[in-house]
């Protein structure tokens, strides 16, 4: 297993530290910038201390940036190299295999998603959490701010507001993927289960002989109306050992069924990755969006106040 998505794996970790880096960098240059902006217009007593402050802050900086955003990361990796394997699921749905040896492959699938959600739904849970809280305070604190706002006393938090969002958005994006992937698969093994039962050689099911080999069996035999006297000839043939033609329809009866049930099974269970029994979907960022917006606008209407006065005078026209 592991010589076989290696090469995927290897792909998928190269990823994770491009993204890192190209991420972490443009940030670490504006927080630099804006250091140096604000300690060149501060008047202070040494050169060296200037220096000392200066570096400490970047470096206290680059650590809780690095820290928050390769935990965030992290997540999204593991969730993409889930992903490899739903693809290799979904290409194994395309061979003809027994329905078992697809419902072992895809019991393994969600014990794998069930292990992610539950060591990370304390991390999803407390990220969107402590995000959506800074992000509002500052939101507040911008709007009931008077004075102006420049690169010097706005670009750190511009900078950590970045950090924070694109963050949050990387696992949620990860999250939002591999459930996603996980709830196709029920619609890739219809597909399997419609092209096995309605296959253009549909007239003839196939069924194994006595040397193992599969010989077609006239789909018409099981499908026909019997009369009275067929019937009666029938039970005289079976009585005859002749059970051949009956065997064949129990097999691919039997065949049929487990197709059947392993539809069902994926149907009711789509899996992906949850936090305390919420599936992280596109209806749930939806309402994470819908959620957020809602905020934003309660928020806005405390903070932004146009007096109705002003708003009766610029209509009419009036100085």
């Amino acid at each position: 297993m592991r010589i076989r998505f290696q090469k995927e794996y290897v792909a998928k970790i190269q990823d994770f530290f491009r993204i890192l880096k190209w991420w972490i960098l443009p940030c670490f240059v504006v927080k630099v910038t804006r250091e140096f902006f604000r300690f060149s217009h501060i008047a202070q007593e040494s050169f060296w201390r200037s220096c000392v402050v200066l570096f400490a802050s970047i470096m206290s900086w680059m650590y809780l940036t690095t820290i928050i955003l390769s935990s965030c990361m992290l997540f999204n990796l593991v969730c993409n190299l889930q992903v490899i394997h739903f693809d290799d699921y979904g290409k194994l749905l395309e061979q003809d295999a027994d329905p078992l040896v697809y419902l072992k492959e895809h019991l393994q699938l969600r014990h794998n998603l069930s292990k992610i959600s539950h060591r990370f739904r304390m991390f999803l849970l407390l990220l969107f959490l402590s995000v959506t809280a800074s992000q509002f305070a500052i939101l507040f604190k911008t709007t009931a701010y008077n004075g102006p706002i420049n690169f010097t006393n706005g670009g750190d938090i511009a900078v950590s507001s970045v950090v924070q969002v694109v963050g949050l958005v990387l696992c949620l994006h990860a999250a939002a993927k591999i459930s996603h992937r996980a709830q196709n698969i029920a619609s890739l093994a219809s597909r399997w289960h419609a092209l096995a039962t309605c296959s253009t050689d549909s007239t003839y099911v196939t069924t194994p002989n006595s040397s193992g080999n599969l010989v077609p069996f006239p789909a018409h035999l099981f499908l026909r109306d019997f009369s009275e006297s067929d019937l009666e000839s029938l039970e005289s043939a079976s009585v005859h050992g002749n059970t051949h033609g009956a065997a064949q329809l129990a097999y691919y009866m039997s065949s049929y069924h487990k197709r059947e049930s392993l539809v069902l099974y994926l149907l009711s269970n789509p899996g992906g990755i949850t936090i305390f029994g919420w599936i992280v979907d596109r209806t749930f960022l939806n309402t994470i969006l819908m959620l957020e917006l809602t905020l934003v606008l309660f928020v806005l209407s405390k903070t932004v106040v146009i007096p109705a006065k002003t708003l009766v005078h610029s209509y009419i026209g009036f100085p």
